[in-house]
């Protein structure tokens, strides 16, 4: 992995004492699901979701790509949906740069990113899209959701076999202020820490 990114992980994970204990057990949850998933199956498929696939779902969905490839575990496929497409914003694509990932834009209203943690990886690739997009399972999935609105208007996500809420407060909020990049940094950091901690369990 980069270095400046290992630098950035290694932060992450020190972090993880402060973590709430509700907050633990929700990712414990998931972790628990990994495990089982990977016993019973060859690939475990993550799809985290928000309403408009911007910010929150691309960062978990970054973030937890990454943690499975830190710790090892295998056949871990991570996507992202919303309930609409918009566009990856800006702003929390700076976020991903700064904490240490290649990210390559691809041009137009709704770029593909090619986001990388290492030169020797496939790059993901990060662009705003529904949860029932071709480019994400249909069946035998998690459907991770990340913003509360995502989870209250979208009740049913087909063909998931599991769901669960691990909601963030929306960047956007800082948006135009003088607190815009330090809140894009926090979210990056808060998700990029839970998803680190989450895969830490799943690898036990």
């Amino acid at each position: 992995m980069y270095k400046k990114l290992k630098t950035t992980i290694e932060e992450l994970k020190k972090r993880f004492d402060e973590m709430p204990s509700d907050r633990k057990k929700l990712l414990s949850d998931v972790a628990d699901f990994i495990k089982q998933e990977l016993k019973e199956s060859e690939t475990v498929k993550l799809n985290f979701i928000c309403t408009h696939n911007s910010r929150r779902s691309h960062l978990a969905q970054i973030w937890a790509q990454t943690a499975a490839e830190h710790y090892d575990i295998e056949n871990v496929e991570t996507y992202s949906g919303g309930t609409e497409a918009t566009a990856f914003n800006p702003r929390a694509v700076a976020a991903v740069e700064r904490a240490g990932f290649d990210v390559e834009n691809s041009g137009g209203d709704n770029p593909k990113y090619s986001v990388r943690f290492s030169d020797n990886a496939e790059p993901m690739i990060c662009f705003s899209k529904t949860f029932d997009d071709p480019v994400n399972p249909d069946k035998d999935f998690a459907a991770i959701m990340t913003c509360s609105d995502a989870d209250e208007n979208c009740p049913f996500v087909p063909g998931a076999t599991y769901r669960k809420s691990i909601t963030y407060r929306d960047p956007k909020e800082a948006d135009g202020t003088d607190r815009e990049k330090e809140t894009y940094d926090e979210r990056c950091r808060q998700i990029g820490t839970e998803m680190f901690y989450m895969m830490s369990r799943a690898n036990i």
